[in-house]
């Protein structure tokens, strides 16, 4: 069980388009109002897990792989075109752009990162550890409760930093910066989900 969890927080917890608009929205102080947002992504790891341990590897093959990945890779540009004009307020009274539950379903769900957390967990983790059929749920609603955790943690850091910042430029230029940064991640997912397969 050890190598499973390490390998979730491994890729669950590192710095992808879920977790990068986790810490972005805490830098604004959002970590609240985002809990649907990260909630949202938990719930699309339960179906990931659960639809990839019902039917194995035959969901998601190294055919549709790059499929999926130029879907989430427009999804995570449309993400950071949203962010880059994004109106930055201080006090955030009349300015309700806090992420929703189905950003964070939809993300997720067309996140390639999402589909190499789960796939190799289901597929080849859970019968090394012997986990198969009704026991594996258990193991697949912790799991989702881990990827909960991960945008909320990136959050919370944002949160601590953005406490500091008071100048509503600043927010600016972070938000330009967070939505260059997911543009780079969509780029590099397109390079080696899509682009590689395709065209190498």
């Amino acid at each position: 069980m050890l190598e499973i969890f390490a390998y979730a927080i491994g890729i669950m917890y590192s710095p992808g388009p879920v977790n990068l608009l986790g810490l972005n929205g805490g830098i604004q102080g959002k970590t609240k109002q985002n809990l649907p947002y990260f909630t949202g992504v938990a719930i699309a790891m339960l179906i990931l897990f659960v639809s990839l341990n019902v039917v194995g590897g035959s969901l998601v093959t190294e055919d549709s792989l790059p499929f999926v990945s130029a879907a989430g890779c427009g999804y995570i540009l449309y993400i950071a075109s949203k962010l880059m004009v994004a109106r930055v307020q201080i006090d955030n009274k009349e300015i309700d752009d806090s992420l929703t539950f189905k950003d964070g379903l939809v993300l997720q769900l067309l996140n390639p990162k999402g589909l190499i957390a789960t796939l190799p967990i289901v597929t080849i983790q859970f019968p090394a550890a012997g986990i198969h059929g009704t026991s594996s749920l258990f193991w697949i609603f912790v799991l989702s409760i881990l990827a909960f955790g991960a945008p909320t943690s990136y959050s919370v850091i944002g949160g601590l930093i953005g406490r500091r910042i008071r100048q509503p430029n600043y927010f600016r230029v972070f938000n330009v910066l967070m939505a260059l940064m997911l543009a780079f991640v969509a780029i590099d997912i397109f390079y080696q989900n899509v682009y590689t397969p395709w065209f190498k």
